[in-house]
């Protein structure tokens, strides 16, 4: 098969402050930044990424792969209409110039919302379809996150889904996406189902290891037999105000009766599940107190989950840190604050220099206001270092200049890495690239929902989720959607939408 390859993925927070421009997807991080042509083999490969999964199975097949481009910007607010325009062009372009294909592979997040088109990825999949047409197999895979909708599903010939969350699975997902593909090219998938939940679900309680995320993905595998060739689940990304916003069932296979009472099945299961759905978020200073009282030996980590630059966060804000030092925390260090300017000044003065700093609170949210803190400079660095995490394997940021800041605070031993460019803590490698070693610490804080229980739950005595501000609410029912279908429940068992008053009702 000669199969073009393309990827263009954001995740839309619609109440988030920042939005994300073309210089955005230009921009590395962990990832690649733009990436185009035979670079998107070459300079992916190894990377737990849908696209290199997809890749590395194709190649091993032989096929002839036309790579077009790839690029991704971290969560945030709308993607700007003029940065969807150019990366939907030049995809477009990419296609019209390839030449003869047999199928068209996407690699796509599934929650994209530009400034002047609320389906990112529908409206992708309609003008990759203006240009190679109706028939054309077109494979994609999704984020566990994807808000799927139905011109996705109907424009796309399949679609594969992440399984984890965390994300350790994005490789795989991509490689499912060829498999399927490759079962599209033999006849045995005619028939697709879909389905979306009455429901949505905080990404807080999205987490695949526990209780109900754990036996709803473990029966995905089962539903695939008699005539169904796959069937996935998309939890959904629940700070987006969209119509289609929350968690969907996509199936495919040979059996249009098959396929359907497969769907059905799992969207049974998933009405079932939903009062088993656990939110518990702690107040940041009961968070302190409880990590205070635990004993010592392996850290508590605290997870600053609404301050999530992965969801679309600024993560700026300074609840949690406010709590560390009124609390009198000791062993302490938090990751990762963005504010530049900090950043910039601790590498202009040195390490062991002090200096009075206006500390985060910078991005503008309504109660959050910078710190004023006495702070030293103990350690600084580049923010280029390899990420040692399983989500991340392969991956080598580029964050900018960071610093590790030690608090000078009567009563509070509290140290906070401060980084150039917002960035999920998920990995521990943020830490040691700071001197600190994250499993001699008494109390971690990490601006992240799940992903950071892959590398840091082996090390921790506990995890506490911690409610503090933040640009990413993980109570639903607190978020001003107004274009969201009516009667979904904002938050498992939650209350119903209701668009004539703009808010929710019992």
């Amino acid at each position: 098969m000669r199969i073009a390859v393309a990827g263009f993925q954001h995740e839309t927070n619609t109440f988030a402050p920042a939005r994300a421009g073309f210089a955005d997807f230009e921009k590395a991080d962990a990832w690649p930044g733009l990436t185009l042509g035979q670079a998107v083999v070459d300079d992916l490969a190894g990377m737990n990424l849908p696209v290199t999964g997809f890749v590395e199975a194709a190649l091993a097949r032989g096929c002839d792969l036309v790579p077009l481009l790839w690029c991704s910007a971290e969560p945030s607010s709308y993607v700007t209409a003029e940065a969807f325009e150019r990366i939907a062009a030049m995809i477009c372009d990419g296609l019209a110039a390839a030449g003869p294909l047999d199928a068209v592979y996407l690699d796509l997040h599934g929650a994209m919302v530009a400034e002047h088109q609320e389906d990112g990825e529908g409206e992708l999949l309609r003008r990759v379809r203006s240009v190679v047409g109706a028939d054309l197999p077109v494979a994609v895979s999704l984020d566990l996150h994807a808000n799927v909708t139905a011109a996705m599903t109907e424009l796309a010939t399949v679609l594969t889904v992440f399984r984890t969350y965390p994300h350790l699975d994005m490789a795989e997902t991509g490689a499912r996406a060829f498999a399927l593909l490759e079962a599209v090219m033999g006849g045995s998938v005619t028939a697709k189902a879909f389905r979306k939940l009455p429901y949505l679900v905080p990404l807080s309680a999205q987490y695949t290891d526990a209780e109900p995320g754990a036996s709803l993905y473990g029966r995905l595998p089962g539903l695939a037999k008699d005539g169904v060739a796959s069937i996935d689940f998309a939890f959904g990304f629940p700070p987006a105000d969209i119509a289609d916003c929350g968690p969907a069932i996509v199936a495919y296979g040979n059996d249009v009766a098959a396929v359907e009472a497969a769907a059905e099945a799992m969207l049974e299961a998933t009405l079932e599940a939903e009062a088993r759905f656990e939110n518990a978020l702690l107040a940041p200073a009961e968070a302190v107190r409880l990590a205070k009282a635990e004993p010592s030996g392996r850290p508590v980590v605290l997870a600053d989950v609404q301050d999530n630059p992965g969801a679309g966060g600024s993560s700026d804000t300074v609840g949690v840190l406010t709590a560390l030092l009124e609390g009198g925390a000791e062993g302490a260090v938090l990751a990762l604050l963005h504010d530049p300017e900090v950043a910039a000044r601790a590498h202009a003065a040195g390490p062991g220099a002090a200096f009075r700093a206006a500390l985060g609170g910078k991005s503008g949210q309504a109660g959050q206001a910078p710190l004023e803190l006495e702070v030293a400079v103990e350690a600084l660095g580049d923010g280029r270092f390899l990420c040692t995490g399983e989500m991340y394997r392969g991956c080598e940021t580029e964050l900018g200049p960071m610093a590790l800041l030690k608090v000078r605070h009567e009563g509070a031993d509290v140290r906070v890495a401060v980084g150039s460019e917002r960035f999920q803590c998920l990995d521990q490698a943020v830490f040691r690239h700071l001197g600190v070693e994250p499993a001699e610490q008494r109390i971690l804080v990490v601006k992240s929902t799940v992903h950071f229980r892959a590398d840091f739950e082996p090390i921790a005595l506990k995890v506490l989720l911690v409610e503090a501000p933040g640009a990413h609410p993980c109570r639903l029912e607190g978020l001003a959607y107004r274009r969201l279908r009516p009667g979904v429940r904002l938050g498992p068992g939650g209350p119903a939408f209701d668009p004539a008053s703009g808010d929710a009702s019992p």
